[in-house]
């Protein structure tokens, strides 16, 4: 039989999983639709977006004070959304491989940007960003960086990913303290 709670903290994370997946393809196909769009359309549209994963932000800091066992996924859902709202990363692509966890699929993503901008396909500008989007979450998934990868991204961070790395930086200290009283607290339940 499963565990007291189990079932509702499962239901819990796939209800957040699929509100966070529902945001980030509202992202993705207001940028596909940029174009169709009048420009202060598509900023309203962009606001309200955003405003809405402020809103989910919010849940996901709450839902962290009431229930440990959501910590991990839940300091990871926060970090995606909060690098969308300071707009460190500007891919919903990329926001949503992160916030699942999907470090092979942003290294695939990572080389289909590197032949994409040797064949011209994508400007050398949209590359940069791209890539130092994934590479910072590749770092932020804990990923091993080749060197060469990590000259690239802090020669090309923008301030917006170093404010967000700062956070997360701080948040992952806090993850940790929260991680060690989660531990003591088991250990005392026994």
């Amino acid at each position: 039989m499963a565990g007291r709670g189990e079932v509702e903290t499962r239901k819990l994370k796939e209800n957040l999983e699929a509100q966070l997946e529902r945001l980030m393809s509202q992202l993705t196909e207001l940028d596909e639709a940029k174009e169709d769009l009048e420009e202060e359309e598509y900023e309203e549209m962009r606001k309200d977006t955003l405003d809405q994963l402020k809103e989910f932000n919010n849940s996901l800091t709450a839902f962290q004070k009431g229930d440990m066992s959501l910590v991990d996924d839940l300091s990871r859902w926060q970090l995606a959304t909060q690098a969308a709202i300071s707009e460190a990363f500007r891919t919903p692509e990329v926001i949503r491989m992160f916030a699942k966890r999907q470090p092979g699929q942003l290294r695939t993503r990572l080389n289909d940007l590197q032949r994409d901008v040797k064949m011209g396909k994508v400007s050398e500008d949209l590359y940069t960003q791209q890539a130092v989007e994934i590479l910072a979450a590749l770092k932020k998934l804990g990923e091993k960086l080749t060197a060469q990868e990590a000259q690239f991204m802090s020669q090309h961070t923008s301030e917006a990913l170093s404010q967000f790395q700062q956070v997360s930086e701080q948040t992952g200290a806090s993850d940790k303290y929260m991680m060690m009283a989660k531990s003591d607290v088991e250990k005392a339940q026994r």
